[in-house]
């Protein structure tokens, strides 16, 4: 997938990866083709060619304000694409209801809010109802055991019981992923799990998404700031700037010669000793830099 001005040459098109889940042969679960987003009457990217299958971890990068959320808002329906052909699980985006979990920016619960983290995780499955459910019902119990299994899958049970609000920054974010997945969805959307996590809580919950992909075959589509704490666990990535977007393994899209073209202006890309990768040039050092929102197009 690449986008480029017609005096640049053409990106590469990187050969997809093969990835771990064992659905990644099959039919793409999500495929854009010739896509474009446009907000305000301003086109923020165009011509994205992209197809992501069962048990795919891709991750959607770039600096602030060229769209990584807006993707993900058109994945769900929420926005509507501005031109090209999009599917999700087969269908318009939007029409696959549970199918689909999503998980928005990373919100803020209040220290003193008493309800529980398995209460946070059953709103996945019952938020969207009116009434009191029966407590002896056969769907209770079934739901029951679902989010049981759910809460030990992502390694919450410990804490499952505590108000959400003596929940540490990384405990809530497995609750709020264990909400996401109560529904056994196919298709996963994180919109940046991992802002406002510390470094220790980030690889955690990285090397956990990349565990609920491979493990549950879940095609996993994830906006992201910084690479690094993600990058082993990675299928492809893609990267959007400057109107365009390319897409491929990380190796062959988070170089040098590949974000120079994409941002028209040289770009370095530099691996400390530990293997973290340094984009220097461009806009933003997109590869790992600290969130600065501006707004909620990101």
């Amino acid at each position: 997938m690449n986008r480029t001005s017609p005096a640049q040459p053409a990106l590469p098109q990187a050969e997809p990866a093969t990835p771990g889940g064992s659905g990644s042969n099959g039919t793409p679960v999500l495929r854009l083709c010739g896509a474009a987003a446009r907000v305000g009457g301003r086109t923020l990217w165009s011509g994205v060619d992209l197809e992501v299958r069962a048990g795919e971890f891709v991750a959607v990068l770039g600096p602030n304000g060229v769209g990584k959320s807006t993707l993900v808002k058109i994945l769900l329906g929420v926005l509507p694409a501005a031109a090209g052909e999009i599917t999700v699980l087969g269908a318009r985006p939007g029409d696959a209801g549970s199918r689909v979990g999503y998980l928005p920016q990373r919100r803020s619960f209040d220290a003193d809010l008493r309800i529980r983290g398995i209460d946070i995780v059953r709103m996945g499955l019952d938020g969207d109802r009116w009434g009191v459910p029966l407590p002896w019902s056969r769907s209770r119990r079934i739901e029951g055991e679902r989010i049981a299994e759910v809460i030990e899958l992502v390694g919450a049970s410990a804490y499952a019981q505590r108000p959400i609000g003596q929940c540490s920054g990384g405990e809530q974010q497995r609750l709020l992923i264990a909400q996401a997945l109560v529904r056994r969805p196919e298709i996963l959307l994180l919109d940046e799990p991992l802002d406002s996590l510390d470094l220790p809580n980030q690889s955690a919950v990285a090397a956990l998404i990349g565990r609920i992909c491979r493990q549950e075959n879940v095609a996993v589509v994830m906006v992201a700031h910084d690479v690094n704490p993600i990058l082993h666990h990675l299928d492809r990535v893609v990267y959007i700037a400057e109107g365009g977007a390319v897409c491929g393994p990380p190796s062959e899209v988070v170089t040098s010669e590949t974000l120079t073209r994409l941002y028209r202006t040289p770009v370095e890309v530099m691996s400390t000793r530990d293997g973290r990768l340094v984009v220097v040039g461009g806009p933003e050092a997109p590869a790992v830099h600290h969130d600065r929102h501006t707004g909620p197009e990101n």
